[in-house]
Formats: structure tokens, sequence, C-alpha cells
């Protein structure tokens, strides 16, 4: 798969661009505060809906507009798929494939798949549950769409029955109405805990290789999916025992006024050498462990969907050192990739791989040879 046009109007900093990338290799060099990070987002926005770096579509509009367009001629399959999204301060975004207008966001499956390794995802590792969390949430999402409404699904449950604990209504008003909920969010939550269990193993899996090669067989990773539900493969045990759990704590969530169970509270947690990463990681060693996850995400897409994702690199070269940048170099060979760095440096390094170079200058592109 691949993205051969982009056209973006009134997207951030870029009044009206046209642009023709390359099959392989594009690198975007600027200074800081350019646009370079603008077109990554772009890009993600037509695989997903929506951005990597904000919830509101309207920081995606240029200041002084009030409405941006994005249209992307991408091949997927062999096939042409054009998708254009319209942002509008006050209003829903508009999405089309193929001319074709979508009901809502939750429509879209573009068929694009992406991997976005930035500067920030060193906070994978390094921030609380939350942030894993959302890494789940977003990659799973991608390769099986159910996914994404199903956590929409769960999120909407658990704001009802986080408001019946809130309540004044009296303690048995209370346990009949959650006996209802606690229903809803066992069934819907244990499909949650089965696709990330399951997501994890399998990232774990081709991690364990990835990080084999890059650290010259010096360490090991595993990737372990911490659920305060006890689960052993079978579905409907998992809803039980989650529903029975729910029960036990009744009188805990009434009291703290929260739902203490539940996906909503898992982890994932990542070891080197059999150690907990973010306890006894160097930040060399959580480096390499992200570079490791997100070349493992790009690698489990391919397993799953058939081709691989596009890639988007931000700014990512400066953060890691030489013999890491030729690992990811040499891992991009058969994988469409943006890449966004400040300055030439590290270009002596992809000499011998086809791609094409842009210059970047206040949502300015110039195209030149190097």
């Amino acid at each position: 798969m691949n993205i051969g046009k982009i056209r973006l109007i009134n997207f951030r900093n870029y009044l009206n661009l046209n642009l023709n990338l390359n099959k392989k290799i594009n690198v975007f060099i600027g200074k800081n505060a350019q646009g370079k990070t603008n077109l990554l987002e772009s890009i993600y926005v037509c695989a997903t809906g929506k951005s990597f770096r904000t919830n509101s579509d309207r920081e995606m509009i240029n200041f002084d507009k009030d409405e941006a367009y994005i249209g992307a001629y991408m091949n997927i399959d062999d096939y042409e798929r054009f998708i254009e999204i319209k942002l509008e301060r006050n209003a829903a975004k508009t999405i089309r494939i193929n001319k074709n207008k979508l009901e809502n966001q939750k429509e879209l499956n573009s068929g694009l798949n992406v991997v976005v390794f930035a500067p920030d995802d060193l906070r994978l590792v390094k921030d609380g549950p939350a942030k894993r969390r959302d890494f789940l949430d977003s990659e799973i999402s991608q390769i099986k769409p159910i996914y994404q409404f199903n956590i929409s699904r769960y999120n909407k449950i658990l704001f009802q029955r986080n408001n019946i604990l809130k309540s004044t209504k009296s303690y048995k008003e209370k346990r009949e109405l959650l006996d209802i909920f606690d229903l809803q969010l066992a069934s819907t939550g244990a499909e949650i805990v089965v696709e990330r269990k399951k997501y994890i193993e399998d990232l774990s899996e081709i991690a364990r290789e990835i990080h084999k090669k890059v650290t010259s067989s010096n360490e090991k990773i595993q990737l372990e999916y911490e659920t305060n539900i006890e689960y052993d493969g079978d579905t409907n045990i998992l809803i039980k025992t989650y529903l029975d759990k729910l029960k036990e704590n009744v009188n805990r969530d009434i009291e703290t006024r929260t739902t203490s169970l539940g996906p909503h509270r898992d982890d994932m947690n990542v070891f080197i050498n059999e150690k907990d990463l973010r306890i006894y990681g160097s930040q060399g060693q959580q480096r390499t462990t992200v570079l490791s996850i997100k070349l493992s995400e790009v690698e489990l897409i391919k397993r799953v969907r058939g081709s691989y994702p596009i890639l988007l690199l931000d700014d990512v070269f400066s953060e890691l050192d030489s013999e890491r940048r030729k690992y990811l170099i040499d891992s991009l060979k058969d994988i469409q990739t943006i890449i966004t760095v400040t300055d030439t440096m590290n270009l002596k390094e992809m000499k011998s791989i086809d791609k094409s170079i842009f210059y970047v200058n206040d949502g300015m592109l110039s195209k030149r040879s190097f």
C-alpha cells in the first residue's frame, strides 16, 4: 500500500499544496515549526480519521481560515482509493471515499494502515498505563475496526455506571441499576481484554526477534498484558469472572464513586532480560525498545493485512545512535516511509535507497537532489 498524491488546503500552515510522493522513501528537511510534522499528521488523518497530535479537529485548520481540506490518492492491493476529508470550525468533519460520503467517522475503513514513530513515543515506556492503553487501542483498531466500536461502547457504559455510583440514589436503587450495566460492561470489556491479550502476545513474538537483532543478541524483550481480570482463554468464563468481581467490589466502588475493575485499568508491561524496563532500563534501552516495538507494529500489520503499512518517522534519527539508525534504514526497503529531519546529516546513511528529498520552509516545499 502507498499514497501517490496528497492535496492540502488550509491544513495547518499549508494553504495550497499538491504533493506527489515516492513509493519508497520521502525525506522532508527543515527547521522546527516549518510544517514537517503537519504532513505526517495529514496522512495519519486519512488513515484513521483523527490526528495523533490533538483531539481537536479545529486545531488542524489554518488559524486564519474557517475550513480545511485533505485529499489523498492511495493504492491498496492494486486498487486506487481517493479519500477526502473536510474540516470545519463550526461543523463535524466530512469524509468521502471515492466521492461517497460517509455517515460518520465510525464508518471510515480507509484500508490504509500507518505506524508513527516520534520522539514523544518514548513516553510509551516512561509514562503511566493510560499512554500504553491508548497505544493498544489505536493500533488494534487499525487492524480490527470492530475493536474501536467496542472501545467506544465500553466507554459509554463505563460513563453511565460511574454516574450511577456518583448519584444520590439509595444503596438499593444503585445496586439494582448496577446489575443492569454490569452485564453490558462485562460482555464488552471481555472482548477488549481478549483482543488486547492476543495483540500483545503477537507483538511480543515479533519484537523478540527484532530486538535480538537490534541489540546483537545482548537483550531479550518480553511484552505482557497486565489485567485485573483473570483470563485463561475462555471468553465465557472471562465474562463470568468479570461479573463476579464487579459484584465483589460494588461496595468499594460505591464508596469511591468510580469503577475499580476493567480494561480501563489495565497495562502493558515491558521487560528487558526479565527486568521491568520502566524501573531498571536506561534511556538508551528505552529508545531501543520503542524502536523494536514500532518495527514490530509494522511487521504485525504486514502479517495481518498482507502488505506493509506506511511508516511515518518524525525526527527520530537524532534520537538513535548510528547502529540503531542503520538498522532502521535497512528495514525500510519494502515500506513507503515519510521521514522528517532538521538537517542533512543523516542523508549519507540513505545513499543507496530510492528516495525523494523535499525542503520545507513555512509551509512551502521545494524538491531537491542530494
